[in-house]
């Protein structure tokens, strides 16, 4: 087992730590695996009767995956990150369809691949601490883990919005989306965690008996708009709409918008329109994955990278630059299935 995860036996309940702080938690390939294997040994243990998911010490719950990894791979074969790309798919399909109470706490930073984590679980604790985003599309990515998923399901086009512009949100804005079940003030996790240990089949009770009012979700106060500029699953037809609407969100949005990958905002578009009638999260994620290898290996992932994480210079040269040269032909190529001897399998 890796040192960057703590995997822990107390009482009834199984413990998983993320214990990466250096790096905000960002899952390797190790700590996928090793979430795995605790997994598959605590479900056929009768002893054990629920889990907890959360973090050690650090202000992130976990900010995503090993990107760096992911960029270096994509620019030779793509072997090692596709390995990734199949552990974490698994990892987040085993937790989605497990059959013991899992408790998760997003506690600070859970963007990317913690969201694929987090959401999954029976059950998602925000926090003040909460700072929910999936910005992919700021590094020539898209929302992956489940996102197709999980984001066409929010209410109106919240999801769209939220996918194509990587706009942060908070623990308030979380349970208002029902991306969390409860909201708890981060002074009471050490408590309910202990509660949770002693009680696990009262997880219920324990978390409605702990919850506390946050304050209003902001992103609720731009719903109406939200609905109405991203309409469009085209992408050029949100840019006209936002462009239109002369007020000063629209335009500080589209002003977001035009410092994303064009090509992978088609991709998300795509990649939510097709997620909505999706018959299972196995099948969305054998999708993402077919979408993923093909999208780690294009230039604007590794541009998108170099410009964000490594030269921190913020100015990516996206190819194609504009949404208009974002050809459909470029998205099927993307969204081509792979052969059935390397799609995912949920294993």
């Amino acid at each position: 087992m890796t040192e960057d995860l703590i995997v822990a036996n107390e009482g009834p309940v199984g413990r998983i730590r993320l214990n990466r702080p250096k790096a905000l938690h960002a899952l390797n390939l190790a700590m996928c695996e090793g979430v795995l294997e605790a997994l598959e040994a605590w479900r056929g243990d009768p002893s054990f009767e629920a889990i907890i998911v959360d973090h050690a010490e650090g202000r992130g719950f976990c900010a995503g995956g090993d990107i760096r990894m992911l960029a270096a791979s994509g620019a030779t074969d793509g072997v090692e990150a596709r390995a990734f790309f199949h552990a974490e798919y698994r990892m987040n399909h085993r937790l989605f369809v497990y059959a013991k109470p899992i408790v998760a706490f997003m506690d600070g930073i859970t963007m990317g691949g913690g969201v694929g984590l987090a959401l999954p679980c029976t059950y998602r604790v925000a926090t003040e601490n909460t700072k929910f985003a999936m910005p992919e599309t700021g590094i020539g990515l898209f929302p992956d883990v489940g996102g197709g998923w999980y984001l066409s399901r929010l209410p109106g086009r919240i999801g769209q919005y939220l996918a194509l512009t990587g706009h942060r949100i908070n623990g308030a804005d979380c349970l208002a989306l029902g991306l969390a079940t409860h909201y708890l003030t981060s002074a009471k996790l050490e408590s309910v965690k202990d509660w949770i240990v002693e009680r696990p089949r009262e997880i219920d009770v324990i978390l409605e008996g702990s919850s506390d009012v946050p304050d209003d979700a902001e992103i609720m106060t731009h719903r109406d708009e939200i609905a109405r500029l991203f309409a469009s699953d085209v992408l050029e037809e949100i840019y006209a709409a936002l462009d239109a609407d002369g007020g000063a969100w629209a335009a500080k949005t589209l002003a977001t918008l035009r410092t994303k990958s064009p090509q992978t905002m088609k991709v998300s578009l795509r990649l939510l329109h097709d997620g909505a009638a999706m018959a299972s999260f196995a099948d969305e994620m054998k999708q993402e994955y077919a979408v993923g290898a093909h999208v780690v290996q294009r230039h604007d992932f590794i541009e998108g990278v170099r410009a964000v994480i490594v030269d921190k210079d913020n100015a990516p040269r996206w190819d194609p630059a504009t949404p208009e040269d974002v050809t459909d032909h470029v998205i099927d190529q993307i969204f081509a299935p792979l052969p059935e001897s390397e799609a995912w399998t949920p294993g």
